[in-house]
């Protein structure tokens, strides 16, 4: 479980396949703050750009941890096969903050950037999610993006989707990655998990 407040800026430095073909997935060395790796364990959860995965090698002196991501993983995140730099987020733990929101760390769905534009001090980030997850979507409801808890500013359905805008402060652009983005990015989105299960309750027979 995590809160979607990143707690260090990570860059992927290899990208190694685990097979020969597609049906393989990928072994990923990621650097990190120096530090950062300081509480963590063999077999520890941290959210890569919002996708929970496990510490599969730690090279402390380095700042450097491995995880392996399966096929389907990397068929259904953004950012997560190429080399570059993503958001770290540890593992929740019981006596933490809540800073953010309660974010599971699983990715529902990838969206795309439409709009990415400075607005007086602030920028703001405009971004197409599929239309399945419009009904979760909400004015000053929670959204997850690349593994950042964000506040929904303005919804707008349409055939072709539900766009969300979202004003970003210079405070997260200069503490997470979401500065890199652009017009076109791919990016993973998790929305919130209350409403998840109050679709679940008003909907019990829906798929």
């Amino acid at each position: 479980m995590f809160t979607g407040i990143i707690t260090g800026i990570g860059r992927i430095s290899t990208v190694q396949p685990l097979g020969n073909s597609e049906s393989y997935g990928k072994r990923l060395s990621i650097l990190c703050p120096p530090g950062f790796l300081s509480d963590v364990s063999l077999g520890d959860s941290i959210a890569l750009n919002g996708a929970c995965m496990t510490v599969t090698t730690i090279t402390p002196d380095a700042s450097v941890f491995t995880v392996d991501i399966s096929a389907e993983s990397l068929s259904k995140t953004a950012g997560l096969d190429q080399i570059g730099p993503l958001n770290l987020e540890k593992a929740l733990r019981a006596n933490d903050r809540l800073g953010g929101h309660m974010v599971s760390g699983h990715v529902d769905a990838m969206g795309v950037v439409t709009f990415f534009q400075p607005v007086s001090e602030s920028w703001n980030l405009k971004v197409q999610a599929p239309r399945s997850l419009a009904k979760y979507l909400a004015y000053k409801g929670s959204i997850t993006v690349n593994g950042v808890s964000l506040t929904v500013n303005l919804v707008t359905d349409s055939t072709a989707g539900c766009e969300v805008s979202i004003n970003l402060i210079p405070h997260t652009l200069e503490n997470t990655a979401l500065g890199s983005l652009s017009e076109g990015s791919p990016v993973n989105l998790e929305i919130d998990l209350i409403a998840r299960y109050v679709e679940r309750m008003l909907h019990p027979d829906a798929q």
